[in-house]
């Protein structure tokens, strides 16, 4: 069965589309979509799906356009939004180091955002956006710090995951270290923020996260060809013309971004970068970066995850970082066993 066809444009330019990665991706779009719609319907008001779907055109009833739209739809959106930050990033970073650890969960960008949050909020009892804006600028400097580090005539891949381990490790240290200097006030607020939570966002949260995705998503996709020949070596991308240290160094700072945004704009949530890149791998059965997919995956677990939560546990009972948590673990436990039994580890 072919898997792969070309595609001629209007312009007379030859495209190579993979007909399984396109048919999983808007499969798991959908996915993304249809638990969207019944999130937005789930809560101590029910609304139906068609009723959730009637309003979002334009069509209901007064109480509900003013549940849907300013109480449900920013928390969807912005569930959307991370997850598929998070999952275009962690493929970024996957495909970067060539490391299925390679992911911002293992390199410590989420404890950086922690740790800039936690300035905020312990040292100086900062407003929400204060908090936001300290997670974004520990993210930042934290993947900076890690470039500079893995720095040796270019950054490699394994040099990169093992600086990422030990920057997170003396950040995590960092943490916990501002935790014991806090007051219980602070110290809670801090607790709460670091366990990753859909809680309370409004549309304060969904317009920086759009802007930033409607940004760097494009310049990714613009850079996806240089990434996917970088998955051969360096030397292979010098010898097709690919400009390495550029391309390694716009997509790392666009990984970065989109994490740092992510984290402040909903807390550390776990694993989800970690394990929608390889979840979309082997459903597209492709060894490329699977950029869209992982996106889509991205959003489609977060959604789903935070709908979850709520049926499981009633609406705020359990941060949806909790239930990416324990499925991420899962997922790991289940990854080593698979691996083991096949004589891979």
């Amino acid at each position: 069965m072919k898997t792969h066809r070309a595609v001629r444009t209007p312009g007379g330019l030859s495209l190579r589309v993979d007909v399984r990665t396109l048919v999983v991706g808007t499969l798991l779009l959908l996915v993304a979509l249809t638990a969207s719609v019944v999130l937005i319907g789930t809560g101590d008001f029910p609304i139906p799906a068609a009723d959730v779907v009637r309003t979002l055109l334009g069509e209901g009833d007064p109480g509900q356009e003013f549940i849907v739209t300013e109480l449900r739809l920013p928390r969807v959106l912005v569930g959307l939004l991370v997850g598929a930050s998070l999952g275009l990033a962690g493929a970024l970073f996957q495909s970067i180091s060539r490391n299925p650890l390679g992911s911002p969960d293992v390199l410590g960008l989420g404890q950086g955002a922690t740790a800039g949050a936690l300035v905020v909020i312990v040292l100086f009892s900062g407003t929400a956006n204060q908090v936001a804006l300290g997670a974004l600028v520990g993210g930042l400097a934290t993947g900076f710090a890690i470039y500079l580090l893995a720095w040796k005539r270019g950054v490699h891949g394994y040099r990169l995951v093992l600086v990422g381990i030990g920057v997170s490790a003396v950040v995590t240290a960092v943490n916990g270290y501002l935790l014991t200097k806090s007051d219980i006030v602070d110290a809670a607020r801090a607790i709460v923020w670091m366990t990753g939570s859909l809680d309370g966002r409004d549309w304060d949260q969904v317009w920086p996260l759009l802007a930033l995705c409607a940004l760097l998503v494009p310049l990714v996709l613009a850079n996806s060809r240089g990434l996917r020949m970088m998955e051969m070596g360096d030397d292979v991308s010098y010898a097709l013309g690919v400009r390495v240290e550029r391309v390694r160094l716009v997509l790392m700072l666009s990984a970065v971004l989109l994490t740092a945004a992510a984290t402040a704009a909903s807390g550390p949530v776990g694993f989800v970068a970690l394990t929608a890149p390889q979840l979309a791998r082997r459903l597209t059965r492709s060894p490329g970066p699977n950029l869209v997919p992982a996106m889509c995956m991205g959003a489609a677990l977060l959604v789903s995850a935070d709908w979850i939560s709520q049926r499981a546990f009633g609406a705020g009972q359990l941060p949806v970082g909790v239930v990416t948590g324990v499925l991420g673990g899962v997922y790991l436990l289940w990854l080593l066993v698979t691996e083991r039994r096949a004589g891979r580890i």
